[in-house]
């Protein structure tokens, strides 16, 4: 009396609702790649293109901030020149190895001045 009757409804549409349903789904997926994922392996792409292409000589800034040039490269490791003593005595620099990996940004020849 106080419950009334259900009915099933018809099936209709199965496979093709169930796309629909994850249409939603993908689309987040494939804006995801295209705004976060792809441009992030771009410049990973250009980072390592850039790190196997240093030589002596280049100036460069490492992840710590360390501003300095570049007198060796090995196969890891990179050695900078970050400062030169011009005193009494000779030439003596102050030279300070980093992982490659941590070199950030290459500048142009030029910008520092008095290394």
């Amino acid at each position: 009396m106080f419950i009334s009757t259900a009915y099933a409804q018809a099936a209709g549409g199965g496979a093709e609702s169930q796309l629909i349903g994850f249409l939603p789904i993908i689309l987040m997926f494939v804006v995801l790649y295209f705004l976060m994922i792809r441009p992030q392996m771009k410049r990973a792409k250009e980072h390592k293109t850039m790190l196997e292409a240093l030589k002596k000589g280049d100036e460069v800034v490492t992840a710590g901030g360390v501003v300095g040039r570049v007198i060796k490269v090995g196969e890891s490791y990179v050695t900078l020149e970050v400062a030169r003593n011009e005193g009494k005595g000779g030439e003596a620099a102050v030279e300070m190895h980093f992982q490659k990996s941590s070199v950030q940004t290459l500048l142009p020849n030029g910008t520092i001045k008095a290394i």
